[in-house]
Order: structure tokens, then C-alpha cells, then sequence
């Protein structure tokens, strides 16, 4: 018996819609089905987290789905990610440090009102023959050898379907990991809670201050996903193109428990103590409030992903989520999306694909795990300003430089290119892991050393001239050059990274700023003493002027003497 489809996708949200389209753009007569859930159309501002895009996901939307012409008619631009730190007068947004571009960076990005977008999506894919049934949940799959058979209720009645694919984009639901059993346990613990008011919120107008409003090009402000941050939280404003706004509370619950802010009305009172012109600001409009939803302890991780053999896997949130800090949603589903579509295609085409979907969910996992560095036990940095500042410029510039140009260099479906960047216990892949997770670790070990409060500074990303270079170089397509130019981006960043210790080492204990380090073994130790690993000559990363005015630019603390 031939299948009625050749994938059932179950769940019609931001993952499921744009893997149908992605498959029908590389397959036009492929035979889709989407169960979605939602009774009817996606509501404007629909409820739901994920309403901005950085790079990677932008690249995805814009070029892999053609939904560029889309996204600048209907969606707002995104001027990237805004940082305010803790200042000793937060009621003033003049005092606190600033961190954010002061004119539109080269490649773009787009706050997305999800509900708006899910909408055209459906149209997108439906237009290109794909079947989606709306007031359908996915409640059960039964795995074939030649066909999987998916059982779903519609209107109050059971329903099946046949296809030799099931993709799970159930989100939360999560309908194969729990079927299967591969729930893996995220040992990071947050909780959000988020709503949205009807109208515009520009945080340009929290000031009178005219210098301060010229810093940056009139509207970039407005158009940034902006957060306010101290110990232990963050605080996002996203404007949405239907002319909303969100507004979220992200917190760490071992420093701000969540009952203390799990309703609007508690949210409230909690910015009125956390984020006192937040509250100024944003209390005023409560009679604007669309909707509020809370989302406990939000991170989970998946043991699974893909199997050639028995053709399934799961996209977006049915599979893992980290946290929504730098905007990650649509990254980790493009990357999802790519290699599932990629999975596909090739099985439907003839193809044994089990070797290459084992690479792929090694690959995936590999890269879910070395972010969880970037969130685990970060909160209780949140109200150190220097201390964060070089680390997000430090998290950005190994997005730029490795994961988002692998991507739009079509890397990730190149097993010949994953295992010479994968593979050895040296390769470049492997480094850029361990290196990684080196500086991750200094953040924390400087964090006890760390206690001056900075005000009225404004850092831009790309005063740095490494990451004006890494951002501007995402599209760039390097073919077989890609690996050396990797191998380039990884050689600055052992650089950037041995700098950022010699200033740390440097503050704490007075070490020489020209000493030899290893990126690589560098550490910090938590007793203050001048005992650190001796550093030979083939392992010390030199000194290089430009890496080391670039890290001044962002380094606040006076200089010091060194120890005698």
C-alpha cells in the first residue's frame, strides 16, 4: 500500500510551516501534510515566544525561503540586540552603560510578529500544494517499514494518515520525544514571563536628554530587541510590526523566585522594585494589555533527533530550547529544518541516509550542548557590567565567526566538510568547543572579583574592528576556501580570548599584560594566587595590536600596576 503523504508534519507553528516550505522549494510535487492544532488563523501578536530574529535565522528566512521580499514589506527591521546595565540611578536610562549599534549593521535581521508571519507561512506553503488542516492534534504515530501511520483528532473526531515520514514540530508538546522516551534533563533553570500592549513603546522617549537620543541613528532604539538587566534577571521591549509591543521578564529563580512575578499584577510590583522606570513607563499602559503567559523553567534538551531508518525527526521546540537571551529560536530551527530537509529529500530519493542522519544529530547535539556554556550560571553575572559586556562581544564573535558562517556556506549538509571540521580530536570544530567553554569558565571564575558599578558609557559592537569584520562576513561564500577561512576566524579568536584573560589576570591579580597564555589552559584560580601554568613558547598565542586596542575599546576598569 502506497502512503497518502510523503511526510506528515505534526504541528503547524513557526518550525513545522517552514520545513514544508523548505521541502517544497527543493521538491515541488512532494506531498506534505501539517496537523495544526489552532483552531483557526494565528491571532496578530499571537502568543508566542520567538518574535526576534539575529543572523543565522534571518539568513534562513530571507535567502533559503525566499521570504525576503516578505519580511522587509510586513515585518520591522531589527537593529540588533541592546544591552542597559545596572547603574546606581536605573531610574535615569542615561546612566546606565549602553551596549548596541549606533547605525544599521551590514547584515540584517527582522522582529517578527509571529502571528503574522505563521499566517503567511500557511499561505506560502499551501499555494506551493501543501496540505495544513487546522483543529488537528497529532496524538499518536504508529512506525512501519514502508509507511508510519499518525492518529489525530479533528473537530472531536479520531482521524488517521499515512506517510513514509513523520517530522514532529508539536513544539512543547514534544509528541516523538515523549512517545520514544528520549527526554534528556537541561541543567539550566530559568523562568519568563511575557505580554504584550497594544500600541508603540520607544524607549527613545524615556529620556529628554538630546545627547543621548543622537547617539545613535534616529529609530535604532525602537527597532533593537532591547534588554534591561541586572543580578540575576533581563527585562526585553520588542516592537512587532503590527504595531505592538512585547514585553518580557526572564529570571534566574535562586535570585528572583518566580511567584514573585508569575501574574501581570506581580510583574508589575516587580518592576517597580527591579526596573523602577520600566515600571514608569509601562504602568501607565496596563489598560493597553493584550495577553500575559508564563513559561516555567523553559530550557529542555532531547536525546534525539533523527533516524534515517525508520524516517522520522523532530524541529523547533519538540526537540531543544535554551534560552531566548541572544534570540535563538530561529537559528537552532533553520539549522533543524536544514538538516531534516536534507534528510528527507535524499530517502525519498533512493537514498540510505541512516549514516548521514547519525552525523547530523552528533552534529546537532554537539552545538546544542557548547551553548548551554553561554546560559548555564550566566545570571548571576547579569549585574556585572564589564564582566558582561566582554561577554556577549565574546558570544557574538564566535557566532559570527563559525556557526553562522558554516551555515550560510552550506556546511552543516557537507559530510566531507563536517568531518574534516569534526572529526579529529585537533580539528577546528573540536577547538572552537573547548575554546569556547575555556572562556565561559573565566567569566565565572572573574565574577567574584567584580564588583564597580560603571555609568554613562555606550559601547558599539562594531567599534571593534573583529566584529565589524566577523558580522559584515556572514554572507560571504568562500566554497573551498571555507575551511581557511574558518581556520583564520579561529586563530583570532584564540587571540581575543588570550587578550580578555591578560586584562582579567591583569585586574585580579596584577599579572604583566604581555604574558605568555594558552587560551587552551588558561585559568583563573578562585584563591587569587599568582600561580598560573607555565606556558611554553609552541602553545602561547602572541600579542596582536589590533586584538588588543579592540579589547581596550570595551574594558572599563583604570590600569593598574603590575606585581612586583
Amino acid at each position: 500500500m502506497k502512503p497518502e503523504y510523503d511526510v506528515i508534519i505534526t504541528g503547524g507553528g513557526l518550525a513545522g510551516l517552514t520545513l514544508s516550505i523548505q521541502l517544497k522549494l527543493n521538491k515541488p510535487d512532494i506531498k506534505i501534510l501539517v496537523l495544526e492544532r489552532r483552531k483557526d488563523v494565528a491571532p496578530t501578536s499571537a502568543h508566542k515566544v520567538g518574535e526576534s530574529t539575529v543572523e543565522l535565522g534571518s539568513h534562513y528566512l530571507r535567502e533559503t525561503l525566499g521570504l525576503k521580499d516578505y519580511l522587509e514589506a510586513h515585518e520591522l527591521p531589527k537593529y540588533g540586540l541592546r544591552f542597559f546595565f545596572k547603574s546606581n540611578t536605573k531610574e535615569d536610562i542615561t546612566s546606565r552603560v549602553e551596549l548596541g549599534p549606533r547605525k544599521w549593521l551590514y547584515t540584517p535581521s527582522h522582529q517578527l510578529d509571529r502571528g503574522t508571519l505563521e499566517n503567511h507561512l500557511a499561505e506560502n506553503t499551501i499555494a506551493r500544494g501543501t496540505t495544513v488542516l487546522l483543529n488537528a492534534a497529532a496524538k499518536d504515530v504508529e512506525f512501519g517499514e514502508e509507511y508510519h501511520t499518525v492518529t489525530y483528532t479533528q473537530g472531536g473526531e479520531e482521524k488517521t494518515a499515512t506517510a513514509r515520514w513523520v517530522a514532529d514540530a508539536s513544539g512543547r508538546g514534544s509528541l516523538l520525544k515523549r512517545k520514544l522516551g528520549f527526554q534528556k534533563p537541561m541543567e539550566h533553570h530559568t523562568n519568563a514571563v511575557w505580554w504584550r500592549l497594544k500600541g508603540v513603546i520607544d524607549i527613545d522617549h524615556w529620556s529628554e536628554d538630546q545627547t543621548w537620543k543622537n547617539i545613535p541613528v534616529t529609530g535604532l532604539r525602537y527597532l533593537s530587541t532591547v534588554h534591561f538587566m541586572d543580578k540575576g534577571y533581563w527585562v526585553w521591549v520588542i516592537p512587532l510590526g503590527s504595531k505592538n509591543t512585547s514585553i518580557g521578564i526572564v529570571a534566574d529563580p535562586a535570585i528572583h523566585p518566580f511567584e514573585t512575578f508569575d501574574t501581570y499584577e506581580k510583574s508589575i510590583e516587580w518592576l517597580k522594585v527591579n526596573e523602577p522606570l520600566c515600571y514608569k513607563m509601562l504602568e501607565p499602559e496596563t489598560k493597553n494589555k493584550m495577553d500575559f503567559k508564563i513559561l516555567k523553567h523553559y530550557a529542555h534538551h532531547t536525546g534525539r533527533l533523527y533516524d534515517g531508518k525508520d524516517r522520522w525527526g523532530v524541529t523547533g521546540e519538540a526537540g531543544a530550547f535554551l534560552d531566548p537571551f541572544y534570540s535563538p529560536g530561529t537559528d537552532f530551527i533553520s539549522m533543524n529544518n536544514t538538516w531534516l530537509s536534507d534528510l528527507i529529500l535524499r530517502e525519498l530519493n533512493g537514498e540510505d541516509v541512516s549514516f548521514r542522519a547519525e552525523i547530523y544529530e552528533q552534529t546537532h547535539l554537539a552545538l546544542v550542548d557548547s551553548w548551554i556554556p553561554i546560559y548555564k550560571d550566566k545570571y548571576t553575572l547579569m549585574g556585572n557590567t564589564q564582566i558582561m559586556v566582554a561577554k556577549i562581544l565574546w558570544d557574538w564573535a564566535i557566532y559570527w565567526a563559525v556557526p553562522s558562517l558554516l551555515f550560510t556556506n552550506k556546511a552543516f549538509t557537507d559530510l566531507r566538510l563536517l568531518k574534516q571540521l569534526f572529526a579529529a580530536p585537533d580539528s577546528l570544530g573540536r577547538r572552537f568547543g573547548k575554546l569556547h567553554e575555556q572562556v565561559q569558565q573565566l567569566f565565572l571564575d572573574w565574577g567574584p572579583h567584580d564588583n564597580q558599578v560603571f555609568e554613562r558609557r555606550y559601547i558599539d559592537p562594531v567599534d571593534l574592528s573583529y566584529m565589524l569584520e566577523f558580522q559584515g562576513g556572514i554572507p560571504n561564500q568562500h566554497g573551498d576556501k571555507l575551511v581557511e577561512r574558518i581556520s583564520q576566524n579561529m586563530e583570532m579568536l584564540e587571540k581575543i580570548a588570550a587578550e580578555i584573560f591578560r586584562r582579567v589576570s591583569h585586574e585580579v591579580k596584577g599579572t604583566p599584560m604581555d604574558m605568555k597564555v594558552d587560551p587552551y589552559t588558561m585559568v583563573l584560580d578562585a584563591e587569587n594566587k599568582l600561580n598560573l601554568p607555565e606556558v611554553s613558547d609552541d602553545k602561547a598565542v602572541p600579542r596582536d595590536e589590533r586584538i588588543i586596542n579592540d579589547v581596550a575599546t570595551m574594558w572599563f576598569y583604570a590600569e593598574k600596576e603590575p606585581v612586583a
